[in-house]
């Protein structure tokens, strides 16, 4: 008896560690699969010379709105001004109908910042993801653009650039960038329940994208 409970305490300890090795992975794992950063290595500026292509800059930024937009915005910027693009494109409707657009306010905070008015373009009738890829895919080709920087919120990033990828072609090449840290989503996601819905919600909504084609 005394062997067999021993057997069974050595089992639910085995058990145990590995659903705390599986929980500790699936934290540290699961940011870098919503979150996608593909300059994460890369300087503070482009590195036009180097060998690693995902450092060079691009013909356009374009930010998405929803979550925090503001910060965003406010990402989408700061490459501007670092020089990875020439443009920026700001993708959005508004959610109160009465008010400008979220594209519009994207490129007020842009022009109040410093950047040319001529260097930004506005999509203002996407309410969703879909329609966020659908309708800048219009704006991409007018302006003859082949690359560009995709921003949005890190647990947003992988769906948006899925849905870029199927809507836009293979002809443009999407370089991820993230906002790490914004109002809803940082780090210690897990420690919230706003993460969780976010996380939630993502993944849900990536199993959708790949069951639906």
């Amino acid at each position: 008896m005394a062997q067999e409970s021993g057997s069974k305490f050595g089992l639910s300890k085995s058990i145990g560690i590995g659903v705390l090795i599986f929980a500790v992975a699936f934290f540290l794992i699961l940011p870098y699969y919503l979150g996608p950063d593909d300059l994460n290595s890369c300087p503070q500026t482009p590195d036009n010379k180097g060998i690693n292509d995902k450092c060079h800059s691009a013909d356009a930024v374009v930010a998405l709105s929803g979550g925090d937009t503001e910060a965003r915005t406010s990402e989408a910027i700061n490459l501007y001004k670092n020089g990875w693009a020439g443009k920026l494109i700001f993708s959005g409707a508004a959610q109160d109908k009465s008010g400008p657009s979220n594209a519009e306010a994207m490129k007020k905070q842009a022009v109040e910042a410093g950047v040319n008015p001529a260097s930004i373009l506005t999509e203002e009738s996407a309410v969703n993801t879909q329609e966020n890829a659908a309708n800048t895919k219009t704006l991409i080709q007018t302006n003859n653009l082949h690359r560009i920087i995709l921003v949005t919120s890190a647990y947003h990033q992988k769906r948006a650039s899925l849905e870029f990828q199927k809507r836009t072609g293979n002809d443009l090449e999407i370089t991820n960038h993230p906002v790490a840290h914004d109002k809803q989503w940082h780090q210690n996601w897990y420690l919230t329940p706003i993460g969780w819905w976010l996380a939630g919600g993502e993944l849900v909504k990536i199993v959708g994208f790949y069951v639906s084609g």
